[in-house]
């Protein structure tokens, strides 16, 4: 087991009170495989890769609860030092927005090369040729040239090319890809995603996927795991949960997907919001939301249901995931 994230939470406190982001997820990744985590925007799944990488801000962000074990050790009792040594050579991370990861006043070359100054010792006129390499391998033209250049005289699709690079410097174990192809168009997202599919084969990496687009990850993930107000709701190998959901929340998703046999039809939504994470309303809290609710919704929160059959592990947080299977 690469990684396993136990029975985390998180919490934020403000003004206005305290926000529980994350509800005590459950989840993990071997090497070689990948697994998406999905949800709409408020869902906790960033809330859960910024903790297991080290960077959630504390305070205001606060772990009551929970391991992150990653190759045995549990992150959450490392000193800080300890932690610094795991990111970037162990586990890295591609963030949504290239151009604000990227330092604007600094070569993509200085930034690429500044992982084998400061993690190997490297000299300048080495790590610089390591550079050209990485970007060479994530396939940018003309990277001799190109490496001199800053992040604004790249497109979009080629900067994030440059933070995957970043990310594989190191050559880590597990890399966790927050919304990289967010900003990009739709054929640019499929080069992007082919670009890690391949790399992450190469290098044997787990990969953690997080995105809101069912769309995106239909070819490349392993295993999916669907998060909402904090909690994993769905978990499920990929090619289940596409077949036959077995949650409303997750059928409410793969509806929401643009099909090209319904052209001229109105696209499918999910009625409501998700809810303030200050005010999770009791019982699912998904059942404002759900077509299928009824009043054990509202009083009895429901565990993760094992889900049978299935071709691997296999569960669902809804008291009606028979109904909703065979529906």
């Amino acid at each position: 087991m690469l990684l396993e994230v136990r029975d985390l939470h998180v919490e934020f406190r403000t003004r206005d009170g305290v926000a529980k982001a994350v509800n005590g997820v459950n989840y993990s990744v071997d090497a070689g495989e990948t697994l998406a985590v999905l949800g709409e925007s408020g869902s906790g799944k960033s809330v859960t890769a910024q903790t297991v990488m080290g960077i959630l801000d504390m305070p205001p962000g606060r772990i009551t609860a929970g391991e992150i074990l990653f190759q045995g050790k549990d992150l959450l009792k490392l000193k800080e030092e300890e932690r610094r040594k795991i990111r970037g050579a162990e586990m890295a991370m591609i963030f949504q927005d290239a151009l604000s990861s990227l330092n604007p006043v600094l070569s993509v070359g200085d930034q690429l090369g500044e992982m084998f100054t400061v993690h190997r010792g490297m000299s300048k006129k080495d790590a610089r040729a390591k550079a050209v390499e990485l970007m060479d391998h994530v396939r940018i033209p003309a990277a001799k040239e190109r490496v001199k250049q800053y992040p604004h005289q790249f497109s979009g699709g080629m900067r994030q090319r440059i933070m995957i690079a970043m990310a594989l410097a190191l050559e880590p174990a597990l890399i966790i890809a927050d919304e990289p192809t967010t900003a990009l168009d739709v054929t640019v997202q499929a080069q992007v995603m082919d670009l890690l599919a391949e790399l992450q084969r190469e290098y044997n990496m787990g990969l953690i996927l997080i995105t809101h687009d069912l769309g995106v990850v239909a070819d490349v993930a392993d295993r999916i795991a669907v998060m909402y107000a904090g909690r994993i709701v769905e978990s499920a190998p990929v090619h289940d949960i596409y077949k036959a959901p077995a949650h409303p929340y997750t059928r409410g998703l793969l509806d929401s997907i643009p099909r090209l046999d319904q052209k001229g039809q109105e696209l499918y939504a999910i009625k409501g919001l998700p809810p303030s994470l200050m005010h999770i309303p009791k019982g699912c809290a998904f059942h404002p939301r759900c077509p299928m609710a009824q009043d054990v919704c509202r009083t009895d929160e429901p565990p993760l249901y094992e889900v049978t059959p299935s071709d691997g592990e296999r569960g669902s947080a809804c008291h009606f995931w028979r109904e909703c299977l065979h529906g």
